[in-house]
């Protein structure tokens, strides 16, 4: 059904761990497409779409924003209360990396273990320049950020490389519902992540591309250094969607951190 609040789907056996995935902002859970059939064999996976994001027919309502980060954690919550699922793993992408951190810090009698994928901390490269997308997509729509934000997803390479992939997740972002990502924009634009840093309880694997401009291995660097006993990986010849420009090494990463933290692994 189109426009439930959170819109999700779960896979993998039912009595594994749970492991739940979150999307870089203007994208689907279908951006996890290279990880899902490994993760799968060996936790149940529940991927989730933030609001006003997910394919044409099946997306998360999208209220009038802005929205915070808090509120998007707490859908993240709700909409694992509603599965009856009270604990979990996190795995989040950009957005879904801040999600994560804000989950773990406020929530951390819920997640067994986090997995933080470039994610910046604070508005990059402004908070302005937020406030911009959003009011061009309110006004325009979704179609002008095409090549304002695909390039900085991307190496040059692999857009050279892999046309049809880089397409697919084009047609996630100009499907996207604007005041959904607007709205989602705007929680980035008021962000600071640095504080909650230090509460996060959680076993964490930071992520970050080498060729990431928009949040680059500096800010990954300190984020491990600033949550207790989390490590750094740093992708080579990966930007910003590191996990889906090189899944190998980005899935063997998450596997082996998922397997060695969580709970009855």
């Amino acid at each position: 059904m189109p426009d439930q609040k959170v819109v999700s789907s779960i896979d993998g056996p039912g009595d594994a761990p749970v492991l739940v995935l979150g999307d870089p902002i203007g994208t689907t859970r279908d951006v996890w497409a290279h990880q899902l059939p490994v993760l799968s064999r060996h936790f149940r996976i529940v991927r989730y779409e933030a609001r006003g994001h997910g394919a044409p027919g099946e997306q998360s309502a999208a209220p009038k924003g802005p929205y915070t980060i808090a509120e998007l954690g707490a859908d993240v919550l709700a909409m694992l209360n509603d599965h009856g699922i009270e604990r979990f793993a996190f795995a989040g992408v950009s957005l879904g990396g801040m999600t994560g951190i804000w989950l773990a810090a406020n929530a951390p009698e819920r997640i067994t273990s986090l997995a933080v994928l470039c994610a910046a901390l604070t508005p990059m490269p402004s908070a302005q320049a937020w406030h911009d997308r959003a009011a061009l997509v309110r006004s325009q729509g979704m179609a002008p950020l095409v090549g304002m934000v695909v390039p900085r997803w991307f190496t040059p390479a692999f857009m050279a490389r892999e046309p049809g992939q880089v397409e697919a997740v084009v047609a996630m972002l100009k499907g996207t519902n604007p005041e959904g990502y607007a709205g989602c924009g705007e929680a980035i634009a008021a962000l600071d992540l640095r504080p909650q840093l230090p509460g996060v309880q959680a076993p964490t694997l930071v992520l970050s591309g080498a060729e990431d401009v928009a949040a680059p291995p500096s800010v990954g660097a300190y984020t491990a250094r600033a949550i207790p006993g989390a490590r750094l990986t740093v992708i080579q010849a990966a930007s910003h969607f590191a996990h889906y420009e090189k899944p190998g090494p980005v899935t063997s990463a998450l596997l082996a951190h998922f397997q060695s933290t969580v709970p009855g692994r």
